[in-house]
């Protein structure tokens, strides 16, 4: 294995993965930037919350595939260089990386659940499924995309490692999930607090501004003495 080549496939699978599709696509249609409103993440469930199902729609595919398509294009190659599991994992957790931090977007990253479905999916088509299934049951039944993530990315690393035979692919899994699971832990203290908004809701609109100054620390202005003489003597 030439580790020359092994690094700049990483490499560029973490440029791939900072591609935020999230902020591309809403500034190609016109839309306001995801990162300016509702949770501010850059992700399709944040821009659904513009009310523009295809920008979201669009956004999850092509986050999804920036995921997919390292590597399956590390699997394609991994025979000829001689990349085993845990090299083909760390080329998906690369790009996974590259959406959490994205080297073009300041660093200004989203949290990863459709990347890191599309590598599951690229690494094990039935565990991307069945991770994907407990998203599904999740959401449907909560109605919250964070919870369901959260449910998803636990379960990843079990399903690879109970239902599957256990590899070294297993590792970058379950440091992806992990990182996924940090990434939602202001969803965490919302879900607690019962604020968390659910799947579908628009973008709150912003709070109001203060309100004005009352002017009850005023005196009431009242009659000058001499003028109630003044009346007086009338």
């Amino acid at each position: 294995m030439d580790f020359g080549i092994t690094l700049l496939a990483l490499l560029l699978a973490y440029a791939i993965g900072s591609l935020s599709f999230a902020v591309i696509i809403s500034r190609l249609m016109g839309l306001n930037d995801p990162r300016s409103y509702g949770s501010g993440n850059p992700g399709a469930t944040n821009v659904l919350r513009s009310g523009n199902k295809a920008a979201a729609l669009l956004t999850l595919a092509f986050d999804a595939l920036k995921g997919y398509a390292p590597v399956i294009v590390a699997l394609m190659l991994q025979t000829r260089l001689g990349w085993g599991g845990l090299t083909i994992g760390l080329i998906g957790l690369a790009a996974f990386l590259g959406h959490l931090w994205p080297v073009f977007f300041r660093f200004q990253g989203g949290k990863g659940v459709a990347t890191a479905a599309g590598v599951l999916m690229a690494l094990n088509p039935w565990l991307g499924l069945a991770t994907l299934a407990t998203w599904l049951i999740v959401a449907v039944f909560s109605r919250y995309s964070s919870l369901a993530a959260i449910a998803a990315a636990a379960f990843a690393p079990f399903y690879q490692l109970l239902i599957w035979r256990p590899s070294a692919v297993a590792l970058p899994i379950a440091v992806m999930s992990l990182l996924l699971i940090w990434r939602h832990e202001a969803n965490i203290k919302k879900l607690l607090a019962g604020t968390e908004s659910r799947l579908g809701q628009k973008a709150a609109a912003p709070p109001a501004g203060p309100a004005p100054k009352s002017h009850a620390h005023e005196k009431p202005h009242r009659d000058h003495p001499h003028r109630k003489n003044r009346k007086g003597k009338h």
